[in-house]
This record gives C-alpha cells, sequence and structure tokens, in this order.
C-alpha cells in the first residue's frame, strides 16, 4: 500500500492550484511514494545514533568584515555611461511615473 495517497496527492495539487490528470495523479503517486520509500530506507539506515546534517562537512562562516575601501570617482563611475545629468546616470522614465 502506497504511504501517499491519490487522494492527498490530489488535495495537494488542489492547494497549489494545479490540474493533474487522472494518469498524472496516479504517476504522482508512484514517484512520490518511491521517494517516501527512498528517505524512509535512508532514515533507518542512520540509525539514532548518527545526528542530522544537511552539509556533510562542517561549514565555516565566509563573510568578511564590511570595510569601507577605494572606489570609483563620479567621474570615472559616470564615463561609460550612454547619457548623463549632472552627476548621475540618466535613465528613460518607467511605469509612466511623473518627474
Amino acid at each position: 500500500m502506497p504511504a501517499i495517497s491519490r487522494q492527498e496527492v490530489a488535495r495537494v495539487a488542489e492547494l497549489a492550484r494545479i490540474t493533474l490528470r487522472p494518469e498524472e495523479l496516479d504517476r504522482l503517486v508512484d514517484q512520490l511514494d518511491t521517494i517516501v520509500e527512498a528517505v524512509r530506507t535512508v532514515s533507518e539506515a542512520a540509525g539514532g545514533d548518527v545526528p542530522a546534517t544537511s552539509h556533510p562537512i562542517p561549514l565555516v562562516n565566509v563573510f568578511r568584515p564590511d570595510v569601507p575601501g577605494p572606489s570609483l570617482s563620479v567621474d570615472e563611475a559616470l564615463r561609460s555611461a550612454p547619457a548623463r545629468q549632472s552627476d548621475q546616470f540618466k535613465v528613460p522614465r518607467i511605469l509612466g511615473e511623473e518627474p
């Protein structure tokens, strides 16, 4: 007997506003049941003494301190701009915004 019923798959599809044909429901029941069984098998193999983990190796913080450094001058930043207005990039108006 599948761990996931056809009615459960149909209900989840309904909640997600996905229309499924009857043959798609049947196929998804089989596929989801295979996934649930695979997870069950892995869970049994791990045993109770193995802590849950999301990564095989410990993660380290890869952030660096946020320290200001040298940057472009206004002229350097705007040198390649297609259009410029004072010290700013000039871009076309969008979405009918008023100035």
